[in-house]
């Protein structure tokens, strides 16, 4: 009999899209989710297990999260990649593209490292279904925060951006606003852009956002919200691939077998969610802030710690 039914992921597949992407972090709900509905959910979905199936699940999931951001970016990878190339043939760092190239890998190394190193005894000792709540209302604190350091800063109550907002009809987003944007983050300063980078090392913590750990982090530093959110975006990309890639064992091994069927479907449901994702979120955070966020994730974690600690 499968360990993984079909429902379970076709909504965890789902879920993995749109909360990697969203500030919500998506460990976190693969987390309480399957602890909240019990039974073989929280049976088949243990991802603090060693040698849960579902570990063999959630690194399709992230292989197909990253395949959808580098097909969403792929016009500005091409762009980055050629810059890093240059940069390394012409030993030199000349122009905007090379050096966000460097800067979006020397931001990549502190959350590589700690990955390595941590990652394993963060998963089997806190994904937990109650230190996971604690750290979803923690991450919704963090979110609002960093919304208030930034309204703070500029004196106004809602982001503010030099690049003009892109229209909800838009198709795609404005290839100029996104190179001045890149210009711009090329231009941090590299212990700015490392610090940001390392900021995702807090989503170790199921429950803690990788993307809204790192756009808290460049919102403290200087970066208004459309900014902070597309490095962020631009950072998970590497990472979330080499999460997937350094675990492909684990599916192609194994723990892999008889839900690779599962897996596909989910997957394919993630790496839609996660497309749909960005793309929404790119346009969103032209003029909206992370509040909202931090609202659900308080809400959200408080509830999951009232039901675990009193049923």
């Amino acid at each position: 009999m499968s360990d993984l039914t079909w429902l379970e992921a076709i909504v965890i597949g789902g879920l993995q899209g749109v909360a990697e992407l969203f500030p919500v972090s998506s460990l976190g709900h693969s987390v309480l989710l399957p602890a909240v509905v019990g039974g073989s959910w929280a049976r088949d979905l243990d991802v603090g297990a060693p040698e849960s199936p579902y570990l063999a699940f959630i690194v399709g999931l992230h292989v197909a999260t990253a395949i959808a951001l580098v097909i969403y970016f792929w016009r500005d990878w091409v762009r980055i990649v050629r810059g890093l190339v240059t940069s390394i043939v012409r030993r030199e760092v000349a122009d905007p593209d090379q050096r966000l190239a460097w800067l979006l890998v020397l931001a990549t190394i502190p959350v590589g490292i700690a990955g390595l190193a941590l990652e394993h005894t963060f998963r089997t000792v806190l994904s937990k279904p109650i230190p996971t709540a604690a750290f979803l209302v923690l991450n919704g604190v963090l979110l609002l925060v960093g919304d208030h350091l930034r309204r703070r800063a500029t004196g106004t109550q809602a982001p503010t951006t030099a690049s003009p907002p892109v229209p909800a009809t838009a198709t795609t987003v404005d290839r100029e606003t996104d190179k001045a944007i890149d210009r711009r983050l090329a231009a941090l300063p590299v212990g700015r852009a490392v610090l940001i980078g390392a900021a995702q090392i807090a989503a170790l913590a199921p429950g803690v956002s990788r993307s809204g750990a790192a756009m808290v982090a460049g919102l403290a530093r200087g970066l208004d919200h459309a900014e902070a959110a597309r490095f962020s975006f631009l950072l998970a990309t590497p990472v979330i691939l080499a999460a997937g890639v350094l675990k492909i064992g684990d599916l192609t091994g194994p723990l892999g077998d008889g839900i690779r069927p599962q897996i596909l479907v989910g997957s394919l449901l993630s790496g839609i969610g996660a497309y749909l994702s960005v793309r929404f979120l790119t346009r969103y955070f032209q003029t909206r802030s992370l509040r909202p966020f931090g609202i659900y994730c308080i809400v959200a974690g408080t509830a999951c710690l009232a039901w675990f600690t009193l049923s």
